[in-house]
């Protein structure tokens, strides 16, 4: 049987195809491509039992519908979040649904870091002026994080990975979650409202799933609490951050640096080049414009650990597929198998 993978990055297709060589050998051959799935991409579908897929990929009613006409009966999203997949539609179709719940949280901890350093040191501009043979430091001054405070949205794996790194700068630490975890109480942390750490906190780091209880949690609100000089990391979901309010708030002046690997319309843009085209995305080419914005393209979690991760866990979620089991990580279904 021939599985498809949609979205396939250059550097993702030797680490997926040497695992998927190594659990199924000759019974299961794997088909990479590095187009999206969508409505337009679907077709290319039929006659596989079993899509794998990523989170630009859109699968909403009318894709799923599509996939299932074709024969398609099993996705494997190879990411933990799956708002880009409509739930319901999938089991009206029938089909089983299944993510990857858990993978290496330092990957999305440390580039996080990366960003929050990036931005507050000043280091692209730097690089950029290095490049030209231009060692002045004007403008490039930052300051230590050492006994400021780190705000954590979120203390889930990956927000525990980051406090920890918080900790190990000297940091005092705050965190908002809808529970208290034991591991980030035993680094200090305190919890403390929504509000509250938007307040206080020198650096806000946001480590959530995107719902609907957290779709824009960093609005116009929570921005207008923050300091003028804090920084914001988002390395979670684009979705978390009201972009429009964010823009409002940089053209006021406010903020001293904001390190985003997600945007909230990503999709169509990220992973792809689209260098030789005009952008259209006016709100992501404004952000571009503020020499106190990062921009990365979802890249936090791809390290060659936690793609090995991702591709272990879609395997495992095959596997249970084809076995009629219902995993850990079976989000819907399973409803039929080979």
């Amino acid at each position: 049987m021939e599985i498809v993978a949609y979205g396939v990055q250059s550097d993702e297709e030797p680490l997926l195809r040497a695992a998927f060589d190594r659990a199924f050998a000759d019974r299961h051959r794997l088909r990479c491509l590095s187009l999206f799935l969508d409505q337009d991409t679907a077709p290319t579908a039929d006659g596989h039992d079993v899509v794998l897929c990523g989170v630009n990929d859109t699968l909403d009613a009318g894709v799923l519908r599509t996939l299932a006409a074709g024969g398609t009966r099993m996705i494997a999203q190879r990411a933990t979040g799956y708002n880009n997949i409509d739930l319901t539609a999938a089991g009206e179709l029938g089909l089983t649904v299944a993510r990857v719940s858990y993978y290496s949280p330092y990957a999305v901890a440390e580039f996080a870091w990366a960003l929050a350093l990036a931005v507050d040191r000043r280091i692209v501009r730097a690089a950029h002026r290095t490049r030209e043979f231009d060692f002045r430091l004007a403008g490039l001054m930052g300051r230590d994080l050492h006994g400021r405070t780190a705000g954590v949205v979120g203390t889930g794996k990956i927000g525990t990975a980051f406090a920890r790194i918080a900790h190990g700068f000297g940091m005092r630490l705050l965190g908002w979650d809808a529970a208290e975890n034991p591991d980030c109480l035993a680094l200090g942390m305190r919890y403390v409202s929504r509000e509250e750490l938007f307040a206080e906190a020198d650096l806000v780091s946001l480590h959530v799933p995107l719902m609907d209880s957290t779709h824009h949690l960093v609005d116009a609100p929570a921005l207008a609490l923050m300091k003028d000089d804090a920084l914001l990391v988002n390395s979670s979901r684009g979705g978390l951050i009201d972009t429009d309010a964010l823009l409002d708030t940089l053209r006021a002046g406010r903020l001293r640096g904001v390190g985003l690997d997600v945007y909230e319309e990503e999709a169509g843009l990220f992973f792809l080049d689209k260098s030789l085209e005009v952008m259209t995305d006016e709100r992501l080419a404004r952000l571009m414009t503020f020499n106190n914005v990062l921009v990365t393209s979802h890249q936090a979690y791809f390290t060659r650990e936690a793609v090995e991760q991702i591709a272990a866990t879609t395997i495992a979620n095959v596997e249970d597929y084809f076995a009629g089991r219902t995993g850990a990580n079976t989000l819907v279904g399973p409803w039929t198998t080979p």
